[in-house]
C-alpha cells in the first residue's frame, strides 16, 4: 500500500540524517541520538513549517549543533544493545511499569485529517501538528500532486479519475481565492501607525488561511508529531490495528517497525497472537457488535443541519461539591459533613471561600487547584470538522465524535461573504458533497476523505471545571479560530446560565467576548518585537510563530441544498 510521496536527499544529507533518524525514505520514523530539547524544539517548529521534519532538521538545527562526534551513529539499522538492555529490565522488572517510563519522539508525516484525529486520541501522550493557519496548502508536493491522500484503492477503482479531478479542483479554488481574500483583508483592515509590517502581514494571512481553510478536504495532509511512552503507544497501536479505516492500520505497521528499533522489547505483547492479537479482535468486534445493535435500534436518520451547544448534563450541587472540595484539605471534617455544612453557608461565605481559592489570577495559565475537579459539564456540539479538529486535540477531558458527512451541513465564513466570494466558495463545497455522495456506497471509510472542512460534525464533550477554564479561556482569546471561539463563549455562557454555576464562571476570568478585525495582530505583535536580533527564518517558512487561531466571526447559514 502506498500513500506517501518519497523524499530525496543527497548522498551527504542521507549520511548525516541516517545519524538520528530511524528511516530516511519512509513516512513515519523515530528520532534518536539527540538532546532532549532539541527533539522538542524540532516538533515545536514542525506544527508551523511546511518542511518535513528531517529536511527542516538539515536546513535549520544541524548549523546549531554539534555532530562532530556523531559520525560512528547510525539510527537506520536498529539498536541491538538498547533491545537487549530492555529484555533484561522487563523479565526483572515487569512490562507495565517499565513501559511508563521509556518514551520515543515519532514522526507520522502525509497523514491524512482523519488519521490524525485517531493519532491524537491518547490521553498520555502529547502531539504536534502542522496548522492549516500558518502553512497555506496551493502549492503541489515534489511529485507535482497537491497534498491529499490518494488512496489506492479509490485510484484503481472506476472512480479514482473522477476523486483526482475533483480533488485537485477544491486545491484550485482554495489556491485562487487566496490572493483575492489577501487583497480584500489588506484594503479593508489596512496597517495602523506604529503597527510592524510584518506582524501586520501575519495577521492577514492568518485571518485568510482561516476563512479558506474549510474548502481544504479532510483527505488533506498533515505531519504530525508524538511524544509517548511505550504503554501509551502499544494501546496507541492496539487500536489503529482495529480501526475502520485502511490508512490507520497501515501507519499501525508503520510504526510498529520505526518503535522497534528503539523500544522493542515494549512491545512483544502486540506482537503475539495470544496478546495483542486477541486485544485487537477484542476492539474489533466491540466495535461492530456496538454498531450493529444501534442501528438496529434506531436506524440512521437525516439529522437537522447546523451549527450548536447544548449542555446536555452538569450537577445541579456543583458548586457546594467545588466548595466542600475547597475546604477539605484545610479541615478534618468527612466530605458528606463538609457538604452539609457549605450548604447552610450564607451568600457572602460562598463568596468568600471562592474568592480565596481563586486568587489574584495574573493571567489564564493560573488555574485553581483540583478542588474545580469536583464538578463536570457534558456538551453536545455540532461545528465544522476544523474547529473540531482543535477542540478534539484537548486531552483532559472526554470526547467522541461522530462520523463526519455532509448531512449536517456547512458554514460560510462572514469574511468570505464580505469578500464577495461566497458563490466560488459554497460551487466548491458542493463539490466536495458530490464527490463525497458517490464514493460512499463502495468505500464506506474513504469517502470522507472527500468532505470538505467546512462541513459539521457532531461531538461530546465532557470535563470538569477546572478542564473547563482552560479550554473556554484559552479557546475564546481574540487570535482563536472563529469557529471554535464560538463553541467556548456559548459554553461559558451555559455554564453561567443553564447550569446556574455563577461563581466558578465568573473566576473564568480571561475568557474574552470580544470581536477583532485581525484577531492574531497583537499576538503578532509581541512575537515580532521578541524576534528582534534573531536570525532570519528559512526559506519556506511561515510568518505564524505563535499558537491559536484567528479571523472574525462566522455567520452560521443554512446548507445550500436542502436535507435528503
Amino acid at each position: 500500500m502506498s500513500l506517501i510521496t518519497p523524499e530525496t536527499f543527497t548522498a551527504e544529507e542521507r549520511e548525516l540524517l541516517s545519524r538520528y533518524f530511524t528511516n530516511l525514505d519512509g513516512p513515519v520514523f523515530a528520532l534518536v541520538n539527540l538532546p532532549e530539547v532539541v527533539k522538542g524544539a524540532l516538533f515545536a517548529r514542525y506544527s508551523r513549517s511546511a518542511s518535513s521534519l528531517r529536511r527542516l532538521f538539515l536546513d535549520e538545527f544541524v548549523g546549531d549543533l554539534d555532530v562532530t562526534g556523531d559520525t560512528s551513529l547510525d539510527a537506520t539499522i536498529g539498536l541491538k544493545r538498547a533491545e537487549d538492555l530492555y529484555e533484561r529490565v522487563f523479565s526483572e522488572y515487569g512490562d507495565d511499569s517499565v513501559a511508563q517510563l521509556g518514551g520515543v519522539h515519532l514522526a507520522c508525516e502525509q497523514s491524512s485529517n482523519l488519521l490524525t484525529k485517531v493519532l491524537e486520541r491518547g490521553r498520555l501522550m502529547s502531539y504536534l501538528e502542522q496548522s492549516t493557519r500558518y502553512i497555506p496548502y496551493d502549492t503541489r508536493l515534489d511529485s507535482g500532486h497537491y497534498r491529499y491522500i490518494r488512496d489506492p484503492a479509490i485510484l484503481d477503482s472506476p472512480l479514482g479519475a473522477r476523486y483526482v479531478g475533483e480533488m485537485d479542483r477544491m486545491f484550485d479554488t482554495y489556491g485562487e481565492l487566496l490572493p483575492l481574500l489577501k487583497e480584500y483583508v489588506q484594503r479593508r483592515s489596512p496597517r495602523a501607525d506604529g503597527v510592524s509590517t510584518i506582524a501586520h502581514r501575519a495577521a492577514v494571512r492568518a485571518a485568510c488561511l482561516d476563512a479558506l481553510r474549510g474548502l481544504l478536504p479532510a483527505g488533506c495532509i498533515s505531519n504530525v508529531g508524538i511524544y509517548g511512552s511505550g504503554q501509551s503507544y502499544e494501546h496507541l497501536l492496539l487500536r489503529m490495528r482495529a480501526h475502520p479505516l485502511p490508512e490507520a492500520r497501515h501507519y499501525a505497521e508503520l510504526m510498529m517497525e520505526e518503535l522497534r528499533k528503539v523500544i522493542p522489547s515494549f512491545l512483544t505483547r502486540l506482537e503475539r497472537a495470544e496478546r495483542g492479537g486477541v486485544w485487537v479482535d477484542y476492539l474489533r468486534r466491540n466495535e461492530e457488535e456496538t454498531n450493529r445493535v444501534v442501528e438496529a435500534l434506531w436506524p440512521r436518520d437525516v439529522p437537522q443541519p447546523g451549527a450548536s451547544v447544548r449542555l446536555t448534563s452538569h450537577d445541579g450541587d456543583g458548586e457546594d461539591r467545588v466548595l466542600a472540595a475547597i475546604c477539605y484539605e484545610h479541615s478534618n471534617l468527612s466530605e458528606s459533613e463538609l457538604q452539609e455544612r457549605v450548604a447552610s453557608l450564607s451568600a457572602e461565605e460562598r463568596s468568600s471561600l471562592f474568592a480565596a481559592y481563586v486568587g489574584e489570577r495574573g493571567n489564564r495559565r493560573h488555574h485553581p487547584g483540583r478542588a474545580y475537579e469536583a464538578t463536570s459539564y457534558r456538551f453536545d456540539v455540532v461545528c465544522d470538522y476544523g474547529a473540531f479538529r482543535d477542540l478534539q486535540r484537548h486531552r483532559l477531558l472526554s470526547i467522541e465524535w461522530q462520523a463526519l458527512g455532509t448531512d449536517l451541513g456547512y458554514e460560510v465564513p462572514e469574511l468570505i461573504e464580505e469578500a464577495e466570494l461566497a458563490d466560488r466558495y459554497v460551487e466548491s463545497l458542493e463539490r466536495s458533497r458530490a464527490l463525497h455522495d458517490s464514493l460512499v456506497k463502495f468505500f464506506p471509510e474513504q469517502c470522507t476523505y472527500a468532505v470538505a472542512l467546512a462541513y459539521n460534525v457532531r461531538f461530546s464533550m465532557e470535563m470538569n471545571a477546572r478542564e473547563a477554564m482552560h479550554l473556554i479561556e484559552l479557546r475564546s482569546t481574540p487570535q482563536g479560530h472563529p469557529a471554535y471561539r464560538r463553541v467556548a463563549t456559548e459554553m461559558y455562557r451555559l455554564i453561567a446560565d443553564e447550569a446556574g454555576h455563577h461563581a466558578i464562571a465568573a473566576s473564568m476570568s480571561f475568557v474574552d467576548l470580544g470581536e477583532s478585525e485581525l484577531g492574531r495582530l497583537d499576538a503578532e505583535q509581541r512575537a515580532e518585537a521578541k524576534s528582534v536580533g534573531r536570525r532570519p527564518r528559512a526559506k519556506g517558512d511561515t510568518d505564524g510563530r505563535t499558537g491559536g487561531g484567528g479571523g472574525r466571526s462566522l455567520r452560521a447559514v443554512s446548507p445550500r441544498r436542502p436535507a435528503k
